[in-house]
Parts: C-alpha cells; structure tokens; sequence
C-alpha cells in the first residue's frame, strides 16, 4: 500500500512539474508576441509620422497612404496569430516602398531633417522587431521541441498544449530601401498596397 501511494505520489509530481514547464514555455512565446505587437505598434507610429511629412511634397498620395495604413492596421496581442504579424508586416513594408518612391521622385526629401529622422526611427524599430521575432521563435522552437519528447507528449495534450506556428519572415521586409535612400544610391521599389 505505502508503495503505490509512493508511485502515485511521484507521478503526481512529475505531471505537476511537467505542467509548469510547459506553461513557462507558453508564456515566454506570449511575452515575445506582446513584444512584437509593441514594436509593431511603435512601427506604425513612425510610418504615419514618415506619411504626414510626404503631405508637404505629394498630398494626394499621402492621403492614400494614410487612409490604407489606418484601415490595415490591427493591434498585435499574445494571442494573436503568427499570420496576424506577418500581415501587419507586409502593410509597414508596402507603405514604406510607396514612400521610398515618392521619396525619389521628390529629391528636396532627401536633405529634410525629419524625413531622415523617420526613416532611422522605423529602421530601428525594425531592428528591434527582427528581434523581437528571433526571440519568438526560439521558444517557439523550445515549446515544440518538448511537446515531441517523451515522456512529456503523453501529458502535453491533456494539458491542453500543442505546436505553436512560427513567425516567417516577409519578403521585401530588409532595410535596403532605407539605407539606400539615406545614401543616395538607388534601389528597387515595389509596392503591394493596392492588392
């Protein structure tokens, strides 16, 4: 008797144990998708700014621009959807391609001071969301990774924990464009706004 109260005992704790890992792991990948919605928000911030300074060079195309950008832009949440990301992702780079090429038919951009400080804002936060997306993965990749290990799969879906989905990286989302024109070298522009 003492023998199976031990072993029940063990079992228990061990299903504990392998509960409270596994939501650790959860929870990281909903802080770094947080993060990412952070970054994105702070993103879009520097974009509609980057938009308002276009009004002075070409309004029309300022006022489409930032009606788009409004109407596309959603908040990013630790439940949000790595296909959520990846959509406010393509807007931010659609956007600035279309700056970029309003930016080059308006050479008078180049040598204005806030133009330059919104394009080094939205690297940056850039940057940090490349980052923050790095992060993401990787425990994603740490979640995944023991939802496969025995004998933790046999308690993982009682638990109610499954695969997280990756965040891939959209095309056209480098920084070329921006160190280019900070350059004054020339570069490709595509848009996929209108799509």
């Amino acid at each position: 008797m003492m023998m199976v109260f031990f072993i029940v005992a063990i079992v228990l704790i061990w299903g504990i144990s392998v509960r409270r890992r596994l939501a650790g792991m959860n929870e990281n990948i909903n802080q770094a998708m947080n993060q990412i919605g952070v970054q994105l928000s702070s993103r879009f911030d520097a974009l509609t700014a980057w938009i308002n300074l276009l009004k002075g060079y070409d309004e029309q195309e300022s006022e489409n621009l930032m009606e788009i950008v409004t109407s596309k832009r959603n908040k990013i949440t630790a439940a949000s959807s790595p296909e959520e990301v990846q959509k406010q992702e393509r807007t931010i780079c659609d956007a600035r391609n279309r700056i970029l090429a309003v930016s080059a038919s308006h050479p008078e951009i180049k040598t204005n001071e806030n133009h330059v400080k919104c394009m080094n804002a939205l690297e940056k936060y850039e940057k940090m969301a490349c980052t923050n997306r790095l992060i993401y993965n990787d425990h994603v990749t740490r979640l995944n990774r023991e939802l496969h290990m025995f004998p933790t799969f046999l308690l993982a879906g009682i638990f109610g924990f499954h695969e997280r989905a990756y965040i891939e990286a959209v095309e056209g989302a480098d920084l070329r464009g921006i160190k280019n024109i900070i350059t004054n070298e020339k570069y490709p522009v595509r848009t996929g706004l209108d799509r």
